[in-house]
């Protein structure tokens, strides 16, 4: 393999260069770390290439030819610089750098993003991540991101998606003192009755409609209130604040709840949703700072 590898041009270039400088095929080989057969071969087919001899070969010494001093004289400086380069990007996969643009909602950075990065940037000082916190469903390519971020699967045709985070489930919340005179709902319909807090996605304009699911029945609503947020985490604090009745992810709510400065609902309609996935182009092959990402990001079941 050694030898199909140094056959080339640049490989006989670099086998040339290290006999012209040592003397001796031997000592080339070694500082080449190859046999002296491999190196005899690899600037025998260079001289082949060219149609020229380069070296001289005597019983004491090998020296180059007026055809291999030229190469020497007018290539050797630009190959060390080849060299050098090669070295260089070499390391570049090593310690990759770069930045990686992405665009997820504010929970999902918290949530499945924060916590990972807070391990993965130390270890690649070279990476940079910017973060651009929206809960629309942005166009990547026209907004110049790497990547996006959202819950389930429900990606374009022409996108990777890879799982980050564990399934969700949302919470139906409110205080004990909201309750007080209000009906507590036993199904997702008896939550039109109720002073809700929605949230209103940035894509289109529109208010999330309410997402339930009981065995194989899945039940849409749109609630009314006199709050809208932009914020889960506002939607979440106006519930504990005791303005209305809000519908967040349960790990937000259940400190709340388990403090009792909550109380949930409608448990039994609040089904886990697939979790957050990192989305990207297919068709754009990932730099190695955001293979590494990913790998770092990837959710193990």
């Amino acid at each position: 393999m050694q030898d199909d590898l140094l056959r080339n041009s640049f490989g006989g270039l670099k086998a040339f260069f290290a006999v012209a400088r040592e003397g001796s095929f031997t000592r080339a080989g070694a500082r080449l770390g190859l046999s002296q057969t491999a190196v005899s071969h690899a600037v025998s087919g260079l001289e082949k290439t060219v149609g020229v001899r380069l070296l001289a070969r005597n019983s004491r010494r090998v020296l180059p030819t007026e055809a291999g001093e030229r190469l020497l004289l007018t290539v050797a400086p630009q190959f060390e610089e080849i060299d050098a380069e090669l070295a260089a990007l070499s390391e570049l996969r090593d310690s990759p750098t770069g930045t990686i643009r992405i665009t997820a909602s504010g929970y999902a950075i918290r949530t499945a993003l924060a916590p990972k990065l807070k391990k993965f940037l130390p270890m690649y000082p070279g990476i940079k991540v910017e973060l651009s916190a929206n809960s629309a469903f942005t166009d990547i390519a026209a907004e110049q991101f790497d990547a996006g971020v959202r819950l389930g699967e429900a990606v374009a045709q022409d996108m990777i998606a890879v799982r980050i985070s564990p399934d969700v489930r949302f919470s139906a919340v409110a205080t004990k003192h909201y309750f007080a005179n209000r009906p507590i709902p036993k199904k997702p319909e008896d939550l039109m009755l109720h002073n809700c807090i929605n949230l209103r996605l940035p894509t289109y304009g529109g208010v999330w409609v309410w997402e339930f699911g009981k065995g194989d029945r899945l039940v849409n609503v749109r609630v009314d209130g006199q709050l809208i947020y932009n914020s889960i985490y506002d939607c979440r604090d106006a519930a504990v604040a005791g303005l209305g009745l809000a519908y967040v992810p349960e790990d937000l709510a259940q400190p709340y709840v388990k403090a009792g400065h909550l109380v949930s609902v409608l448990e039994d309609w609040c089904p886990y949703w697939s979790g957050h996935h990192l989305y990207y182009p297919s068709r754009r092959q990932p730099s190695g700072a955001m293979a590494l990402l990913i790998a770092a990001l990837r959710h193990e079941d």
